[in-house]
């Protein structure tokens, strides 16, 4: 196989967010479901026979280390393939907008090159590449909604009813990392159980970021209070 074309990495929501609790070594513990969305950036692979890997942004610049290499570079490295790659990105999902955009695109690219080099790996080799790359990325490996505990690794395929969403995202964006190291994070949200969620999945629970993300970002307010005039709740 010497490419793959129009390859999608869809974003994430998520229909709530608890923290639970903080581990020692500062990783946060959380409850979620994370549901796919069909908002997705496109990629496009060509398998390289010199091992060199490259990635061309076809609209959004993005960093030059960015998750799409690492992703590519981890899955070299741990497989020993001399084969490398030339990656097209079309970036339509927003940037330090809680979707997963990156964690998304870095799954994508294992599965495409797990493919394209003919490694064929099973999707138990590639869990421990994409957590090493972001909490996030198993989430998108496994390609189904999910509840999510742990610090992202323990995931429980579910079922949710169809569902139409509005996305409004702010000009301005927030590192997720920025929110987790802020004082004022709640972090000791009572533990939900799944069959409670699954009573109500569009109005369970909460977002425990929200509170400081809006505090880093007052155009956030702006964006909730712009949905609240419609009628619409945020997640």
């Amino acid at each position: 196989m010497k490419a793959l074309f129009d390859v999608p990495a869809p974003a994430k929501l998520n229909l709530f967010l608890h923290i639970v609790g903080q581990r020692a070594d500062g990783y946060h513990l959380l409850q979620s479901a994370f549901v796919l969305i069909d908002w997705a950036d496109t990629l496009h692979f060509e398998c390289r026979a010199n091992g060199q890997i490259s990635r061309e942004d076809l609209n959004t610049p993005l960093p030059d280390d960015d998750l799409i290499v690492r992703a590519a570079r981890a899955l070299q490295t741990a497989s020993g393939t001399q084969l490398g790659a030339h990656i097209c990105i079309n970036k339509q999902i927003p940037a330090q907008a809680g979707m997963g955009g990156g964690s998304s695109d870095a799954a994508t690219t294992l599965l495409a090159l797990n493919r394209l080099w003919g490694l064929n790996w099973p999707l138990s080799k590639l869990m421990p590449l994409g957590l090493a790359l972001g909490a996030d990325v198993p989430f998108f490996l496994g390609g189904h909604n999910a509840w999510v505990e742990g610090i992202g690794e323990k995931m429980t395929p579910i079922e949710v009813p169809p569902a139409s969403f509005a996305v409004v995202k702010p000009h301005a964006g927030l590192e997720t990392a920025k929110i987790f190291r802020s004082p004022e994070l709640q972090r000791a949200t009572e533990t939900a159980t799944m069959p409670v969620f699954a009573v109500n999945p569009y109005g369970f629970g909460r977002n425990d970021l929200q509170p400081v993300a809006q505090a880093l970002c007052p155009e956030m307010t702006e964006a909730l209070q712009w949905l609240g005039s419609f009628g619409l709740s945020p997640r």
